[in-house]
């Protein structure tokens, strides 16, 4: 063999090499939930029917909300009719004072692994903030003592840089990593201006659910729409939200083309199809 086709041959299985790489590096979820409250229109009209639908479309985690997040269910109910469905229920939203030692007994039963709060608003000082992150502390020993880990979902104020302080960054520093984990709101930490990547990579392991929702516009605020598409690249964010731990990834939309069904299915297929 020649030196040129030595050469040739050498490059093109270093080519291979490489292509075979990015090919193994790149993955689907093989399994992606959603926030409830992307249905809100209909969860209190027909909670069983429009999770069954839900189901069908792919979804196979639900994250719920309200204050009855089962809907009217008892625990052995809510249990069956999600078994029924092919469904997990992994997490609630709950606000503060409604994660009680009754309700995180009725979420184990259930089969639930988190109560997240959903938002506290924007506090005053750092103080509050400290404040905030001591109460999430209890709430993440009640939670502990029934099997379940306690959790905070941010809005965009968690991010802003008021007069120095960033709330996110107190509640993280405050908070025992042992009874508190964050769940990071992708659309909210990006409408902040803050990058969802920078942030997964500095706070790696603190984040454990995520909520993903396309940002088509962010001026002069923020909008959402179908994750078909928008200005987050959920390719380049889930891959490092899975390389920094993250364990549950649940589609959230607010605002519709036609109608919250119809958005639910559209993100359901571009779900199925992503690679990251």
């Amino acid at each position: 063999m020649n030196r040129r086709i030595f050469l040739q041959q050498s490059s093109s299985l270093a080519l291979m090499a490489l292509l075979s790489q990015d090919l193994l590096a790149k993955g689907t979820l093989k399994k992606f939930g959603c926030q409830l409250y992307s249905v809100r229109d209909l969860m209190p009209k027909d909670a069983k029917g429009t999770m069954e639908k839900l189901a069908k479309m792919g979804y196979k985690q639900f994250e719920s909300y309200s204050k009855d997040p089962f809907w009217g269910m008892s625990a052995s109910e809510a249990k069956s009719f999600l078994k029924s469905i092919g469904v997990d229920m992994v997490s609630t939203h709950l606000g503060l004072a409604d994660i009680t030692d009754e309700m995180a007994a009725k979420a184990a039963e259930v089969g639930l692994k988190y109560l997240i709060c959903p938002a506290i608003g924007g506090q005053p000082n750092a103080e509050a903030w400290k404040k905030k992150a001591s109460e999430f502390n209890e709430k993440g020993e009640i939670c502990k003592k029934h099997g379940l880990k306690f959790g905070y979902h941010n809005h965009s104020y968690s991010f802003e840089n008021k007069n120095g302080v960033i709330g996110q960054d107190i509640l993280l520093a405050e908070s025992d990593p042992s009874l508190v984990i964050f769940e990071l709101d992708i659309f909210w930490i990006e409408a902040s201006k803050n990058s969802s990547i920078e942030h997964l990579t500095k706070h790696k392991g603190r984040y454990e659910l995520c909520h993903i929702k396309q940002m088509i516009a962010n001026d002069p605020k923020p909008k959402q729409g179908d994750l078909s598409s928008g200005l987050i690249d959920y390719s380049k964010v889930l891959r490092v939200a899975k390389d920094t731990g993250m364990k549950y990834f649940y589609v959230e939309q607010e605002e519709y083309k036609i109608d919250s069904l119809t958005s639910m299915k559209v993100d359901a297929d571009y779900m199925k199809e992503l690679k990251f």
